[in-house]
């Protein structure tokens, strides 16, 4: 199957060009690069402001595309719980969340983030070892360890003008 994608900015058809990489502008120009700041609109028309809203957006292209987990039910579970962090992280941490893409190719899903922040988080070249502590219940910490656990790619890519991309590669295998 070759590369789809939905875009988050018009809802409209994935980059047309053969494998497409991308998502499609709202001009029609195939874009690769995940880089425009915008809060998008999705398919359904509302924004994607959330963590909630993105795995709506997410959950709508894998199931346009025939992708619903069949015999790996967890890597449809994995790819919602990647969405959540990274946006969680972009607006939490990450001075908002500016846009959000997601590409499905034969082997899985492209993620794209972008923050308003130019502060690439240590964890993110990191292990994907549990944090350790003597706190009980410690609330956080746990979202990189995951993210690097469950992607088989992280990047993170600073942006003209500010910001970052957060691209991960997350398999639906």
């Amino acid at each position: 199957m070759p590369a789809a994608g939905r875009s988050a900015e018009t809802g409209g058809p994935a980059d047309p060009r053969p494998g497409g990489t991308g998502t499609q502008s709202q001009e029609g120009a195939p874009r690769g690069d995940f880089g425009a700041p915008s809060v998008r609109p999705t398919a359904a028309g509302g924004a994607i402001t959330s963590a909630a809203t993105a795995r709506d957006h997410v959950r709508t292209l894998l199931s346009e595309h025939g992708r619903t987990g069949g015999e790996n039910p967890d890597a449809v579970i994995d790819v919602l719980l990647v969405v959540s962090e990274l946006v969680t992280n972009a607006i939490r941490h990450g001075g908002g969340l500016a846009g959000f893409d997601a590409t499905l190719t034969d082997g899985g899903v492209r993620l794209a983030v972008r923050d308003n922040s130019d502060v690439v988080p240590v964890q993110a070249y990191g292990t994907g070892e549990i944090p350790r502590t003597d706190r009980a219940h410690r609330t956080n910490g746990y979202g990189w360890p995951l993210i690097i656990r469950i992607s088989d790619a992280v990047t993170v890519e600073p942006c003209p003008g500010g910001g970052k991309t957060i691209r991960v590669f997350v398999p639906l295998t």
